[in-house]
This record gives structure tokens, C-alpha cells and sequence, in this order.
């Protein structure tokens, strides 16, 4: 089944993600107020981000195509900042958050970057059961693009790529485990944030990218969406955190619809194992 998933048309997969985000919004009610409350908290109405329950069962749908099957279509928008950082020779570091078609995104700096410019390396939690995490890491793991664990090892191999002006890519909107994050706001409410990646900017130097894909209408592909920070991040640790996620927001404004509210943004996060 996943064969014949990963080799589906997008838009066949977009169409039937829509109707299944839509029975998880309607079937499930602790899934429906989470989206609702979280929504409201960045300022919006439900009208105003209703397209987001269809946006999140696409995410799932398109899962193995971009995991397991030919590459869909993706256009870059504004990627002067790539090559300019990559001039730079400091490393980069792109942030993407839980928006559009985030799991494409490094797949795509790869594929056009890669080749010129060394692997692009992501950080990736590895699924409790064994068969699963063994193809997840599979998944993400191709041609110039490397995927390390959520482990003190996989953070060294993230610092050590920067420092060999190389891409790293994070998202910045994950709850981290107790201990690696702090709390600062996020859309004015507390949420605890990772503090990996203002401590990966500091620690390397490396220049900050902003990153989001946007999913295109009716199968068409995607959007990359990039943008540098246009100022440097505060040398305390915890005000860089609070930096990073008004840039987050000003990411998820661009396209609330594609963001994914269900996503328990403002839990506790759980005591490492």
C-alpha cells in the first residue's frame, strides 16, 4: 500500500487528505479545540483558518509520495539569501515550522543546493517502534540530505556541519523534552520552545534562513518561500528564543491556513527517558 501511495498523483492525494483531515476535525473533539483555542490565540477566527483541517490531512497524504516516491514540483521563491549565505561560508541554519509542505522543504535545498554545496543535515525524533524508525530515517535520508537523531549526538553532527559551512535544517516550533527549552511567548501565550536553535546560531555563527513551503492548489506542487532575519539575535539565550518565534509568526501569517493548529504547540513537555 505504501507503493502504491508513494507513487500516487499529488493531486489524488491532496483530495483525499482533505476528506480525511476533515473527519479527524469532526470525529475527534479534544483534536477539534485544540485547533480552535490555538487559532484564536494568534487572533484568528475559525472562518479565517478553516482551510487548515484540509491543509493537515494533506500533510499526511503526501507523506509517502515525498518520502518514498518521485519528487513532486517545487519552485523557489526568493532564494537569492541561499547563495548569499553560502558565500558567507558560515553555515547556514533554515528554520521551518509545522507550515505547508514543511517535510519538502529540505528536500528541495538538497536537491538544488547539495550537489554545489555539501548535504544539508535535519534533526529528526525517531518513532518508538523499531520498524517504523528504521524507515523514517530512510525516508529523509537521500541524495545530499542526511538525517540525524533528537540525541546529544545528532546535535554535535548538526554544530559540527555548520561549521564546515554546511545546511542544517530544525523545526523551531517542536515542544523539545523537559530540560531543552525554555518558555517564552508564542503568540503572546507561554509556550516551551527550543532553545537548540538560537544556541546552534550563537555557537556557529552560522546565518539564519527562514523557510516555509507553501502547497500549492489542485496537485500543482510547491512554493519555498525563503527570507533572511534581517537583524542579529540577542546574545542572551532566552530573548534569542523569543526572537526566533515572532519569526515563526510572521511565517505562519503569511499563510495561516496552511499551519497546523491541531499541533499541541502549548504542552508540557515530557521528562527525557
Amino acid at each position: 500500500m505504501t507503493r502504491l501511495l508513494s507513487h500516487a498523483p499529488l493531486w489524488l492525494l491532496h483530495a483525499s487528505g482533505a476528506f480525511l483531515g476533515w473527519m479527524a476535525f469532526c470525529l475527534s473533539a479534544t483534536y477539534r479545540r485544540r485547533f480552535v483555542a490555538n487559532a484564536a490565540l494568534a487572533g484568528y477566527g475559525f472562518a479565517q483558518v478553516a482551510g487548515a483541517v484540509a491543509h493537515a490531512g494533506r500533510m499526511v497524504a503526501e507523506l509517502p509520495r515525498l518520502w518514498w516516491g518521485p519528487a513532486p514540483r517545487w519552485v523557489w521563491d526568493d532564494d537569492g539569501c541561499i547563495a548569499d549565505a553560502y558565500a558567507a561560508g558560515r553555515g547556514i541554519l533554515f528554520l521551518t515550522p509545522h507550515l505547508g509542505g514543511f517535510e519538502l522543504s529540505p528536500q528541495a535545498l538538497a536537491a538544488d543546493y547539495g550537489a554545489a554545496h555539501g548535504p544539508m543535515t535535519v534533526l529528526y525524533r525517531p518513532a518508538r517502534q523499531a520498524w517504523l524508525a528504521r524507515r523514517m530515517s530512510t525516508a529523509r535520508t537521500r541524495p545530499h540530505l542526511r538525517a540525524v537523531p533528537t540525541t546529544l549526538a545528532g546535535v554535535r553532527e548538526l554544530l559540527r556541519a555548520l561549521r564546515r559551512g554546511e545546511a542544517v535544517g530544525l523545526l523551531p516550533d517542536q515542544v523539545p523534552p523537559e530540560g531543552m527549552g525554555a518558555w517564552v511567548p508564542f503568540f503572546g501565550e507561554p509556550a516551551y520552545t527550543m532553545t537548540l536553535a538560537a544556541r546552534l546560531a550563537q555557537q556557529s555563527g552560522a546565518t539564519v534562513l527562514l523557510a516555509w513551503t507553501e502547497r500549492l492548489s489542485w496537485g500543482r506542487g510547491f512554493a519555498v518561500h525563503v527570507r533572511a532575519r534581517s537583524e542579529p539575535l540577542p546574545a542572551d539565550l532566552v530573548q534569542a528564543t523569543a526572537a526566533l518565534n515572532l519569526d515563526v509568526e510572521s511565517m505562519i501569517r503569511r499563510r495561516p491556513d496552511q499551519y497546523l493548529w491541531g499541533y499541541a504547540r502549548y504542552k508540557r513537555p515530557r521528562a527525557v527517558s
